[in-house]
């Protein structure tokens, strides 16, 4: 269509006209439209230098692409038009930024790198212009911008449902229609972590690394950890996304002020962090953010006077100073084999990134009493669920009692968005939430609690043991949230048990 049509037309619509050099001067958002969804829809919405939000339209008469963006969009924005060639020509050069993410070149050959996984660089061919592979580049590349933690690929009985985890909350991305190309998504998947594309009967599981490039950036590495789950309507695939430069960007400076505990469990935390030997637990559901309060534990105690060596799967940021090991299953070391070369190896602290079995507790629990300060990560509902884990896991109770200083029970709960307020707008993709806060729950452990677990006291004798120790139940520190105007009602309800 030609621009003096186009203004005809805008004329005729009152819908503001926009040139493909006027597009150039914005940033497009593809946080609110993803890019795949702009390019099959052909559309664009931008973000301008003030913050204000455009969609741009190709088609105004397109009724069902603007149903879909009023549905999608909470936050306030205007609609523009432009001609679809210029749309098309836009997205086409935002694609250029996309290529680093793109898929692989048709000659191009992955390498295996020495923990097993699949090394991918994603420099795409001029000529890679495969649906299938736009579709997963373009996906990718809009989790990463979105801060996601994982990619959720869902096969349904009308074609592919992607959602993204954010905050820990998922957040429903895209839907795409037609069956044939939620199993081409698979299969694509499947190849880049070199999975049997094949076998669609039983659970898989694989890696890979993408170098992501932005601009002028050498690039930066990002792994891929890949489940992909048969289910009713073909299979699922969830991708864990681990930004390692991203994630030391964020922890510079990693303290316990930074994650926002309260001050009383600061405290008793560094307490814990500078005893001589023993063990000290923090347990918490998947995601809840127990290895970053690891981290700044030992940043914390760490000043360079004591052997500090860790042993986790995988190793998520580097810690200066500090001897890290990755677990490599494939290769024989599990955490059991590297937490016994440790005690081997001279250290003063040790952190264990989790004990998943009996082996590895009983080694973690004689370290702890043969000398050394042991940090580690067990998954259990609360502090006190966590005893009945080693005692399932066979470990004997004197032996842990002796061991163990404390436990420390912990979530992340979603504070409310600072711009908006619990509105939604374009900076918290329409939730009302931006950004999480740790709350806890500390038990330290003296003698009466020790005597109770030892004699395996109901559970309901230790929390009340545990409260007049002066433990602040978990319950409680969530509440003080919601009273200081920092999250809701509903969202503490969400990750914390009401007693």
């Amino acid at each position: 269509m030609k621009m003096e049509n186009i203004a005809e037309l805008s004329a005729r619509l009152r819908m503001p006209s926009v040139s493909m050099e006027e597009m150039r001067e914005n940033q497009a958002a593809f946080d609110l439209v993803p890019y795949a969804e702009a390019a099959r829809r052909g559309c664009v919405a931008l973000r301008d230098a003030g913050g204000a939000v455009s969609v741009v339209l190709g088609d105004p008469f397109d009724l069902d692409t603007q149903d879909w963006i009023e549905e999608r969009l909470a936050s306030p924005f205007r609609y523009r038009l432009a001609s679809g060639e210029d749309v098309a020509a836009y997205l086409a050069l935002q694609e250029a930024g996309l290529r680093a993410m793109d898929g692989v070149s048709k000659d191009l050959q992955g390498t295996t790198r020495n923990d097993g996984a699949h090394e991918i660089s994603f420099e795409a061919a001029a000529d890679a212009d495969s649906t299938v592979v736009r579709l997963v580049s373009s996906t990718l590349y809009d989790a990463l911008k979105a801060g996601a933690s994982d990619v959720h690929l869902e096969s349904t009985a009308s074609g592919l449902t992607i959602k993204y985890r954010i905050d820990g909350v998922l957040t429903p991305a895209e839907a795409m229609p037609g069956t044939e190309l939620a199993e081409q998504v698979i299969s694509r998947i499947k190849v880049m972590s070199e999975l049997d594309i094949a076998e669609r009967r039983v659970p898989q599981d694989g890696r890979f690394k993408a170098r992501h490039k932005n601009g002028t950036e050498a690039g930066r590495d990002i792994d891929f950890r890949v489940s992909v789950m048969p289910s009713v309507f073909g299979e699922d695939a969830v991708l864990r996304i681990l930004d390692r430069r991203a994630l030391t960007d964020q922890m510079q400076g990693l303290s316990l002020d930074a994650l926002g505990f309260q001050e009383n469990l600061k405290t008793g935390l560094r307490q814990l962090s500078t005893e001589p030997y023993g063990m000290m637990l923090v347990t918490g559901p998947t995601g809840s953010g127990k290895t970053t309060t690891l981290y700044a534990v030992i940043t914390e105690a760490n000043q360079g006077l004591d052997k500090i060596i860790t042993i986790e799967d995988p190793v998520e940021y580097h810690l200066p100073g500090v001897l890290q090991i990755p677990v490599n299953e494939q290769k024989g070391l599990t955490f059991a084999r590297g937490l016994r070369s440790v005690l081997r190896h001279d250290p003063d602290r040790i952190m264990v990134g989790e004990i998943r079995d009996p082996e590895t507790a009983e080694i973690a629990v004689q370290s702890a009493l043969t000398g050394h300060l042991v940090y580690t990560t067990v998954h259990a509902n609360n502090a006190i669920d966590v005893l009945g884990r080693f005692q399932h896991m066979g470990v004997d109770s004197y032996n842990l009692v002796s061991a163990l200083n404390g436990v420390l029970a912990q979530r992340l709960v979603r504070v409310l968005c600072k711009t908006c307020r619990s509105r939604g707008c374009s900076e918290c993709r329409n939730t009302g939430f931006k950004g999480r806060r740790a709350i806890g729950e500390l038990v330290v452990l003296n003698d009466e609690l020790r005597e109770l677990i030892v004699t395996r006291a109901p559970a309901r004798k230790l929390k009340d043991a545990a409260r007049a120790a002066g433990t602040v139940p978990l319950r409680d520190a969530a509440m003080a949230l919601v009273q200081a105007g920092e999250t809701t009602l509903e969202e503490i309800n969400r990750v914390t048990f009401v007693a």
